[in-house]
């Protein structure tokens, strides 16, 4: 009989530690923003080669190895900046995602400090090897994502502009690395900081109280709704009027004048749920603002493809 039972509990055992073990692998991804990093990748790899090069070949960007280790090493800090914010906001995590802050749970925070530190050494490493200058850009750009976990993210407006000013970092980069300076990418680069900067106040109002009780000065906190929603309006509207410049003095065409056209829309509409003032419509706003960046891409992917043709 005991010997019936053994097999059984066995396979048992074997498909819990599979699942164990499977919600480990998920839990690690989500505290590491990994989603989040694989979409900043497409995105530098698409604004890399089809805005900021200009004369390389696809032939010559694809053996570029500089360029890819540096988007490596931007990647590795990206996931690394993701544990390590997840480790200072733990707490609040517990309220305002508790789904997630559960996934995570299969893994002791002690290995996601050791991951933290794994990735910052192997990014400082592969830049390293790149240039000094790399390798300064990329240590920079480290101590300011741990600063801002540890610090900054409680600080009343300056919480915004440096969550928005670090996931445009490795952009501007980019940039420089290519010495492209130009009208449009300079505008381009403000619609962008615009809409994160809406996108990142817009997820304050949702989160108003609890960051409160955690003693994050936000500024739905600060300056309370009616006052938010004004700030946020005129940023809609600023981001309207940079759309306007960059379709009437820049020269923009195809796919990307669509996609700033429509963004005009877009904002309105924005404009639109924002003075409705219910949760449902904040909720709504934040993620037509979070796909409009996608579609941005996009538009730019399928803009460069259309003009090397």
């Amino acid at each position: 009989m005991n010997s019936e039972k053994e097999p059984f509990q066995s396979k048992n055992y074997i498909s819990k530690s599979i699942f164990y073990r499977f919600s480990q692998f998920v839990g690690f991804l989500i505290g590491a923003r990994f989603f989040v990093a694989a979409l900043l990748t497409f995105a530098l790899y698409v604004s890399t080669f089809f805005l900021f090069n200009q004369d390389e070949t696809f032939r010559k960007f694809v053996f570029d190895f500089k360029v890819h280790g540096i988007i490596f090493c931007t990647v590795i800090t990206i996931l690394a900046g993701g544990i390590i914010n997840q480790f200072y906001d733990l707490e609040k995590d517990h309220v305002v995602k508790p789904f997630r802050t559960r996934i995570q749970s299969f893994i002791k925070q002690k290995y996601f400090l050791y991951a933290y530190l794994a990735l910052t050494a192997i990014s400082l490493g592969v830049a390293w090897m790149i240039s000094h200058k790399v390798f300064v850009f990329f240590l920079v750009y480290q101590f300011f994502m741990w600063f801002y976990s540890h610090k900054l993210s409680r600080l009343l407006i300056i919480n915004n502009l440096t969550f928005v000013s670090l996931t445009l970092y490795p952009f501007f980069g980019m940039m420089v690395y290519y010495e492209t300076f130009s009208k449009k990418v300079l505008l381009m680069a403000i619609f962008l900081f615009l809409i994160l900067l809406c996108i990142d106040i817009v997820k304050d109002m949702l989160t108003k109280s609890v960051d409160k009780a955690f003693g994050y000065t936000t500024i739905p906190n600060y300056f309370k709704n009616k006052n938010t929603q004004i700030i946020i309006i005129s940023l809609l509207i600023t981001t309207m009027a940079v759309s306007m410049k960059l379709i009437t003095k820049t020269g923009i065409s195809g796919f990307m004048a669509y996609y700033f056209t429509g963004g005009m829309f877009v904002m309105i509409f924005c404009i639109y749920l924002l003075l409705t003032s219910t949760r449902r419509s904040k909720f709504f706003t934040l993620n037509l603002l979070r796909f409009w960046v996608f579609v941005g891409i996009i538009a730019m992917l399928l803009n460069g493809i259309e003009s090397k043709l």
